[in-house]
């Protein structure tokens, strides 16, 4: 299938490791020239050399803190100013940390929202006069599967990135007449170092050992069993693509039947 991907211009955030990274390799195995960013030059540098390496196809690293507005909107200035135009835009950055409500001042509930709530507003503010003039615009929102489901002991993460998913739901329905789609992911368990250090947490709080704590979330999935990001990557890279022409306003889980509720 012909995701009609080729030469389509994309930036993706928390891109040098994990998720975000998965989803720009594909991206560029699709034909589409990448963005990433991350905060972690050392890390950016390497990801974008090796996609290079991989598949032949231009990337282009942008550091950078997207919680910070400014730094939003000029990322999304370096890319039109390097490729003339953006027709997608992934939002991703690293979860807060593990913990219960009482173990978080207010400082640390301020900045979970700037990390996963605002960089998305930032992003997308900064975005949305280049979308426009693509053919083919899309933006994807990557949260968890939180939003439906509740994970004990990740408060910060529960609460904040269900208000990722009102916002992307809500522009789906104001911009979807302009022909911008938004959808977001919602990832389950997936073995990249944000869950390797979630299991630590785990396996420190419950006295156990961290193949304990791999064994246990596995046992709560249908598949029995964590995802590889590429499996997540392949949802993201669809959904993003003009083959998902018609999909906009879906919160789609890629979480091995983690998630029991019918709805």
């Amino acid at each position: 299938m012909d995701l009609n991907l080729h030469n389509k211009i994309a930036l993706i955030t928390g891109a040098s490791r994990g998720l975000g990274y998965a989803t720009a390799e594909l991206l560029a195995h699709e034909g589409a020239k990448v963005a990433l960013n991350s905060r972690n030059s050392e890390y950016l540098e390497k990801a974008c050399k090796k996609i290079e390496s991989l598949t032949g196809i231009p990337t282009l690293p942008i550091p950078g803190d997207v919680s910070d507005p400014e730094i939003a909107e000029s990322l999304v200035k370096k890319v039109v100013d390097e490729w003339g135009g953006l027709d997608i835009l992934i939002t991703n950055a690293g979860g807060p940390p593990a913990g219960k409500f009482e173990t978080f001042d207010i400082e640390a509930w301020q900045n979970a929202v700037h990390l996963n709530f605002f960089s998305a507003v930032f992003l997308i503010r900064a975005a949305l006069p280049y979308l426009r003039k693509s053919s083919s615009p899309a933006v994807l929102t990557i949260t968890s599967i939180s939003v439906k489901q509740p994970i004990d002991g990740l408060v910060l993460s529960n609460s904040v990135r269900a208000a990722t998913v009102g916002l992307t739901k809500s522009l789906a329905l104001e911009l979807g007449k302009e022909g911008i789609r938004f959808n977001s992911i919602l990832p389950g368990w997936t073995a990249t170092e944000r869950v390797e250090q979630l299991l630590q947490h785990r396996a420190r709080s419950n006295n156990t050992s961290v193949e304990e704590e791999r064994q246990k979330i596995a046992s709560q999935t249908a598949l029995g069993r964590m995802a590889e990001p590429r499996e997540f990557a392949r949802v993201a890279t669809f959904l993003v693509s003009p083959a998902a022409s018609y999909v906009t306003g879906s919160m789609i889980a890629v979480d091995g039947g983690f998630y029991r509720g019918t709805l």
